[in-house]
């Protein structure tokens, strides 16, 4: 009887040490993936901090109004250009 209990109790031993081994492996395998996940989003922080202070500095008046001038020749309205028009009585 008592060598029935004593591998009875070895093997709910083995069974247990196993479960703790598969679930500490689990364990770390999770932890890896978080700090991969935990590593992207820093990533994706930094892109999007990147791409703010792009479109601030794209956006500026300054800016658009220079390339208004050097490339399409644009120039500033000015009241000797300005034509108006007055809607004609028939």
């Amino acid at each position: 009887m008592t060598g029935k209990l004593n591998v009875v109790l070895a093997a709910c031993l083995v069974g247990c040490a196993l479960a703790l081994v598969n679930t500490q492996y689990q364990a770390r395998h999770l932890f890896i993936e978080l700090e991969r996940a935990q590593a992207k989003a820093r990533q994706l922080d930094i892109e999007w901090a990147q791409l703010q202070l792009d479109q601030s500095t794209l956006g500026k008046h300054a800016r658009i109004e220079d390339i208004a001038h050097r490339d399409l020749g644009m120039t500033q309205l000015t009241p000797a250009r300005t034509q108006y028009l007055t809607e004609g009585q028939e």
